[in-house]
Parts: C-alpha cells; sequence; structure tokens
C-alpha cells in the first residue's frame, strides 16, 4: 500500500470551532465587562485608599490588564469570525499577526502587588490564566496552519504524526 502524503489530525481546530471555544469565548466577554466595570466602580473608588506606591502600580497595572483584555477579545472575535466563515483562514492569520499575546509581566514579581485590592488582583490573575489558555490554543493553530515540509520517509512522517498528537498542551 502506498501512502502520497500524510494527513495530520487537526485537534487545534477542531478545539478552536466547538462548544469548548464558545465557553472560552463566553468567558474571555465576560471577564471583558466585568473588569470594565470594576475599574469603573469599585476599582476605582479602591485605588482612592492606595498609598502613593500602590495607586501608581494600579493606575499602570490597570492599563497593562485592559491592554491584556483588548488583545484576547480581539482573538476571540477572530476566532469566532473564521469559525462563522466571515473571515478566510488568510484573513485571519494576517489579522492576527497585529495582535500581542503574553508579554505581560509576573504579578507575583511586584512587590507592592499584595496592597492592590483583591478584586483587581482577582481579575487580573482570571485575564492572565484566559490568556495562558487561549495562547497554548493560538499556538496550536499557527503550527496546524503552517505549511508542512514536505516528508520524504513514510516512518519519520508517521512519527512526526505521533508527536503532534501527544504533543504538551
Amino acid at each position: 500500500m502506498t501512502s502520497t502524503g500524510a494527513n495530520p489530525i487537526n485537534f487545534a481546530g477542531r478545539a478552536a470551532n466547538s462548544p469548548q471555544f464558545e465557553a472560552l469565548y463566553a468567558e474571555g466577554m465576560t471577564l471583558v465587562e466585568e473588569t470594565a466595570a470594576y475599574l469603573d466602580g469599585p476599582g476605582r473608588a479602591a485605588s482612592k485608599h492606595l498609598n502613593a506606591k500602590a495607586a501608581s502600580l494600579y493606575s499602570a497595572e490597570s492599563i497593562r490588564l485592559t491592554t491584556r483584555l483588548m488583545q484576547l477579545a480581539s482573538w476571540l472575535l477572530l476566532q469566532r469570525s473564521l469559525n462563522s466563515g466571515e473571515m478566510t483562514r488568510e484573513q485571519v492569520v494576517q489579522e492576527r499577526r497585529k495582535l500581542r499575546l503574553g508579554g505581560g509581566g509576573n504579578e507575583d514579581e511586584i512587590s507592592a502587588w499584595s496592597e492592590l485590592p483583591p478584586g483587581f488582583r482577582d481579575l487580573a490573575d482570571h485575564a492572565t490564566r484566559l490568556e495562558t489558555r487561549i495562547r497554548k490554543l493560538d499556538e496550536s493553530l499557527m503550527r496546524e496552519n503552517a505549511t508542512p515540509e514536505p516528508a520524504n520517509n513514510q516512518v519519520i512522517a508517521q512519527i512526526d504524526l505521533l508527536q503532534t498528537a501527544f504533543a504538551r498542551r
């Protein structure tokens, strides 16, 4: 039996067009709304009671959190547009290049982090965890959308398929 090439299973593509994606989408959009409501209400009130150092950190981290959430929301909207057929894969890949997923700091390393309001810290932690999940899905999708090199050796091609199927997520 001869084979002309390997057809890898698109696990990430299936995950990105599934009920799990819809739950991820809902979680992300809800987090955007909750964060906006917090920053405009309880967060604004709480920030007035912070010392100068913590108030400055709160201001900077609020901007970082808002930026992170806008990048995540943009990614979710792009993926949803692809899933619904509003955009082609090429359009999504081109727009995806404009996004910056990751690159946020590690809040635990900031000395005054514990002085920030607990509600803010909870939202920032949730955003970081959501970003990690989205980044992993995005990396899988980008790998699967990359043009693979032709495999001359069928054994190597099968090993590559197995490595792809059992790769860490």
